[in-house]
Order: structure tokens, then sequence, then C-alpha cells
């Protein structure tokens, strides 16, 4: 018989997810949404809420019904896909992009301002990321630990920090929200819906997956349908936390323009505005927020990572993938944070429209019968329009690809993904039909059934 976990053991689990989503990301760009789009913060954050928050929920229920892994659930379109497709999310997610940016973004915030050295940076900077990868690697060694060691202990400190900062912003706010930005002043809702990428969470939520599951299987949790109940349960407080955190953020990053002025990135706005609200401490409380934060987000990412390709090179233990990837980490991140940016949001583009996609597909599984064809269909129109804006993004002649493909509705704003992804539902859909492909339906508890036309 399985173990009834109390309310208090669900609750320290799902601030354990929360842990694990919370992270870099989460904090800095909601405030600069803020910042940016001003009178129109809110019609933006509806846009941002959905990509940033929203999807997580969705994708966590979608990761249940796919088969518990992001690799099943992209096997649905072809196997191939789902091992090009995984490998490239769980590094992205892992040593060449997450651990990278956030082990940078601490620094930034959390240490740089402290060094008053501006001519040793370099030097600070691999002193620093080779302590906090190292506590990173202490931290990932044994992953049944993490519901007592981010769900109990680390969460709930940097949660008052955040609540003292945003309570403090709300008592004494900094100043009235300003005119929108020239690229808030329309489309303010798809700017917010694009920006929502850069927190990763949706991705985030299919690299978890394994982790959380292996989390919760330690505490007698076995069965497929109560992992799934879980899951899903853990999911709701963590999107409920979730909201309440990008909403604050983007109220002080609204609030904050006439103290501060307008910033380049939102570690700046927060760091900034925790001084204006409480002096000199203000950015040792940043500072904490932010060190916590990272070292969250490092640690559920080089154990979703090294679990992963344990799993796919079992001759390679777990361990060894952790000292591997911390490593490759260490050297990406010395590069600096510009740097890092810089190659992170083609990626982002290319990979957040197929997520989605996966995650509609699965929702409407039934509706077209699970058909194959659909899976593939809906994939290579969402990918051409995706790899279109990552080629923009990366600033190779985004013009003439604006001029070229500007017929498709929404191809300006980055969502022009939609709708060449519906063609391609419908043109799958007729092939399917056409062929007498066999259906796949998904029963409420995840379970599939196969039939034949």
């Amino acid at each position: 018989m399985e173990n009834k976990l109390p309310f208090s053991q669900i609750l320290a689990i799902g601030l354990m997810l929360f842990a694990m989503f919370l992270g870099a990301g989460n904090v800095i760009f909601a405030p600069m949404v803020g910042q940016q789009a001003g009178s129109n913060t809110w019609i933006a954050m509806g846009g941002f809420l959905i990509t940033g928050v929203g999807l997580v929920l969705l994708a966590i229920i979608a990761l249940t019904r796919g088969g518990g892994t992001i690799e099943k659930l992209a096997e649905r379109v072809h196997p191939t896909f789902s091992i090009v497709f995984s490998v490239l999310l769980f590094l992205t997610l892992g040593s060449i992009y997450v651990i990278p940016r956030t082990t940078s973004v601490v620094y930034e915030i959390a240490i740089n301002p402290l060094t008053g050295a501006a001519s040793n940076t370099n030097l600070y900077l691999l002193i620093f990321s080779v302590l906090f990868i190292a506590l990173t690697i202490l931290l990932s060694w044994n992953t049944t630990k993490f519901v007592d060691r981010l769900g109990k202990v680390i969460t709930p400190i940097f949660v008052v920090l955040l609540i003292m900062l945003i309570g403090k912003s709300i008592i004494t706010p900094m100043g009235s929200i300003k005119q929108p930005q020239t690229e808030y002043l329309n489309d303010a809702f798809l700017k917010g819906f694009t920006q929502g990428y850069y927190t990763m969470d949706v991705l985030a939520a299919f690299v978890f997956g394994g982790i959380f599951i292996k989390s919760i299987s330690s505490l007698g949790i076995k069965s497929e349908k109560a992992v799934s109940s879980l899951f899903i349960k853990a999911g709701i407080i963590t999107i409920i936390g979730l909201i309440a955190l990008q909403v604050s953020m983007a109220w002080i990053g609204a609030s904050s323009v006439e103290s501060i002025g307008l910033k380049t990135n939102g570690g700046e706005v927060l760091a900034q505005s925790a001084i204006t609200l409480f002096g000199e401490y203000g950015i040792y409380m940043i500072g904490t927020i932010i060190l916590l934060t990272g070292i969250t987000t490092n640690v559920a990412c080089l154990a979703a990572v090294s679990e992963y390709f344990e799993k796919i090179i079992p001759s390679v233990s777990y361990k060894k993938w952790v000292i591997v990837f911390s490593i490759l980490g260490l050297v990406i991140t010395n590069f600096g944070l510009n740097t890092i940016l810089t190659l992170a949001s083609p990626v982002l583009l290319l990979l957040y429209p197929l997520a989605i996609a996966l995650i509609g597909l699965i929702f409407t599984n039934n509706l077209f019968n699970g058909h194959r064809s659909v899976y593939i269909g809906t994939t290579i129109g969402t990918g051409m329009v995706a790899i279109l804006d990552a080629i923009k993004e990366a600033g190779l002649a985004p013009e003439t690809i604006n001029a070229s493909f500007g017929f498709i509705p929404l191809f300006e704003n980055g969502a022009g993904w939609i709708i060449t992804g519906l063609i391609g539902f419908f043109v799958g859909l007729i092939i399917a039909k056409s062929r007498n492909e066999p259906s796949t339906l998904i029963t409420m508890t995840g379970q599939e059934i196969h039939k034949a036309q």
C-alpha cells in the first residue's frame, strides 16, 4: 500500500518544484517588461503570464499524459525528432546556457557590486564561478534529497526576502507608472507573450519531470496515477507562486522608472530598486535573493541534464556526467554574461514554439485521434517559422527575412509560427484521413489505446 502524503508534505513538494523553476530568469525579465511597458504593463503581462507561467502547468499535465518524459512526448512526432529535440533541450537547460547564465547573473548582481574593482572582474568571476559551481555539484550529488534541501530550507528563505522587497515597494511606491516605451505602444500583449519565453519555464517543466518523479518515488509514491496526481497538485502550488512573483516583479519595474530611470537589464532594475527601498542593506537583500534562486536553478538543471545523459549513455554514470557538465558550464560562464545572452535568444525562439506545439497536440490528441501525420505536420509548420525567427534573432538578414515572409500573419511579431503550425495541423489531418492511419487515444489516466482504422 502506498504512502498517503499529508498536505504539509505536498506543500513541501510544491515548494521544491517552485524552487526548481524560480531562477534568475524569473526575477529579471518581468521587471524589464514593467519598465518598458509602463501603463501597458498589465496588458503585456497578460501575454507574459501565458508563456512564462500558464503554459508551465499545461506542460506538467502534458508530460503526465504523454508518457512522463519529454522523449516519449516527442516520439509522437518521430523517434529522430525526439532525440534531436531532447538533446538540444537538455543541453540548453543545462551547461550550454542556463547554468552559465545563472552563475553569471548571480555574480553580476550579488557579487560584482561588492568588489569595487572593475579591472579584476574576470578574475573575480573565475573565483566565484568555481566556488558556486562546486556548491552546485555538492547539492546535485543526491537528487533524492531535493525535497528537504530545496522545498524545506532554501525556498522559504528567499520567499521571505522577496515578500519583504515586494511589500515595501507596495507600501512605499518608488514612483508613478510612466508611459510605455516605443516597442510596447502597440502590440504590448504579443511583445509580452514572446518575452515570457525567456523565463524558459515551459522548457524547464519538460526537463524537471524526471527529477521530480524520482524525488517523490523515494517518498513511497510508485503508481503512475498517484505520481501524476501529485505532480499536478505540486504544479498548481508552483503556478500560484509564479503568478504572484511575476506580477510583483512587473510592478517593481513599472513603479521604479521615476526613481532609478530606465535600465538595460532586469538585474540592474532589481538591484537599484532594492537600494532605493532599503538603502545600502537593499543590495545585500537582493544579492541573497539572487544567490539562493541561482543555486536552486543550477542544482535542478545540472541534475536533470546529468540524469538524461546517464539514461541515453548508461556507460557513463550520473555523477560523472555531473562533473562533465559542471566543467563545461564553468568554461562557458567565463566568456561573460553578454556573450551568453547573445547566444540564447535564437535557441529559445526555436525551442519554445515547438514545445508549445507539443503541449497543444497532447491536449487535443483525442480530437484528431492521435494520428502521427498531424504531429508531423504541426511540427514542420511550426518549426519552419521558428527557424526563421531564430535566424532573424541571430542578426542574419532580418530585413530580408521580414520582407520575404512578412505576408504570414503575426510573423513580424514573432508569432507567425502559430499560423503555419495550424496549417500544418490541418494538412497532417487530411493526409492521415486519406491514408486511414491508426488512432492512438489517451485516457484520463494517461494510458494509450491503439485502434486500427
